[in-house]
């Protein structure tokens, strides 16, 4: 098996954090392992705790938020495309994999997660961290997934929630108002603000907020500086940003400096 979409996936491994996490979602998978500690995780409005040496799942567009006690954890964030292509070569159809537990307690799944993190953080070669990456994500979804849909962009099925993401993204860096939002896809302000959080779980405030520290995380990772950051994705200071951000993911933006703490993988 031979993967095309192993480019550009984040990792993020985290020592002891004792924070809440405000409502957000990704717009990818979340793959992450429990080393210590404990979290509380509310998915979708389900509780779940992690302990020492269980894996949590979520699925792109799932809203979660949660609260941790010394919690010690690894995690990244494979794409769409990357789940995609796992699940073709190995049933030989271009869908996508769903799961249903958030939190999987498997000590052979978090031996082989645990593998894998070891060789991204380690810089051995290529072929090896491969090699891992598909033991661990092939386990995962031949055991794990519960059902399955077409590979294609997140809320793509609702065509208003579509244009209004498509909206927010090429307009991210720009004082985005609820007039210009609900203009674009020709609803009432009240009408627009309904049906946005029926589909999402968040309402447009969250959703703009989320996209922005996801967007932040990229140019970090690229050494553009906090400030630049922070104005590239239209927070009005860096303060505002880092205050936001903490709130968000329990850490501080300039953690993700640390190559012990993050990677972008290329």
């Amino acid at each position: 098996m031979k993967l095309q979409t192993l480019n550009n996936i984040r990792f993020e491994n985290i020592t002891k954090t004792d924070n809440d996490f405000s409502k957000h979602f990704h717009n990818t998978f979340t793959v992450g392992v429990t080393h210590d500690g404990m979290f509380k995780s509310i998915n979708q409005n389900n509780i779940s705790l992690s302990y020492k040496n269980s894996t949590r799942i979520i699925n792109p567009g799932e809203v979660h938020s949660g609260s941790s006690d010394s919690w010690k954890y690894t995690n990244f964030y494979p794409t769409i495309e990357l789940m995609s292509e796992i699940y073709e070569q190995m049933f030989f159809e271009k869908k996508l994999p769903e799961f249903s537990s958030h939190i999987i307690q498997d000590d052979y799944l978090y031996y082989l997660l645990s593998k894998f993190f070891i060789s991204i953080y380690s810089n051995i070669n290529r072929m090896e961290i491969e090699t891992n990456l598909i033991d661990a994500l092939s386990y995962l979804v031949k055991k794990y997934t519960t059902k399955t849909k077409k590979c294609e962009p997140i809320f793509n099925d609702i065509k208003i929630i579509r244009n209004s993401i498509d909206f927010i993204i090429d307009n991210i860096d720009t004082n985005i108002t609820l007039d210009e939002l609900s203009l674009n896809v020709n609803l009432s302000k009240y009408h627009f603000l309904r049906v946005f959080k029926n589909s999402i779980g968040l309402t447009p405030h969250q959703f703009i907020l989320s996209q922005r520290l996801e967007k932040a995380k990229e140019f970090i990772a690229k050494g553009i500086s906090l400030n630049e950051t922070a104005l590239n994705v239209g927070f009005s200071d860096q303060s505002h940003f880092i205050r936001n951000f903490k709130k968000v993911y329990g850490y501080v933006p300039s953690k993700l400096r640390n190559s012990s703490n993050y990677i972008l993988y290329k």
